[in-house]
């Protein structure tokens, strides 16, 4: 059995965060994880509507790929893992990370999945 620590959607909103407070303009501390996510979209989205469409569907596409790595992780990862990294430890720590383009991190490998 396998221990696994993943939070896509809670990664982006704290890279959102961390983008806002670099601009000079930090989100409120209190910001709900609704409202981050907003305060994102809306910079480009023609209006309020499409932001919110955006926002849910970004946090949509994120819940997925984490259930997919968590269906997936015994069977193809795992071993995928091991293949790639020689890592073949029992615990696994995803992380999503935007480092030229969109990328899930397993930390204890340094595994990489370009998305």
């Amino acid at each position: 059995m396998y221990e696994i620590d993943i939070h896509l959607y809670e990664d982006w909103l704290a890279t959102v965060r961390q983008i806002f407070a670099g601009s000079g303009q930090p989100l409120p501390a209190e910001a709900t994880d609704k409202q981050v996510g907003l305060a994102y979209y809306i910079q480009n989205a023609a209006d309020l509507e499409e932001a919110e469409r955006l926002r849910a569907a970004n946090e949509e596409r994120l819940n997925q790929l984490e259930q997919t790595i968590r269906d997936n992780l015994e069977q193809v990862i795992a071993p995928d893992i091991l293949q790639r990294t020689g890592y073949d430890g029992s615990r696994f720590c995803f992380r999503w990370v935007f480092n030229q383009g969109e990328h899930i991190v397993e930390e204890c490998s340094q595994y990489r999945i370009s998305l």
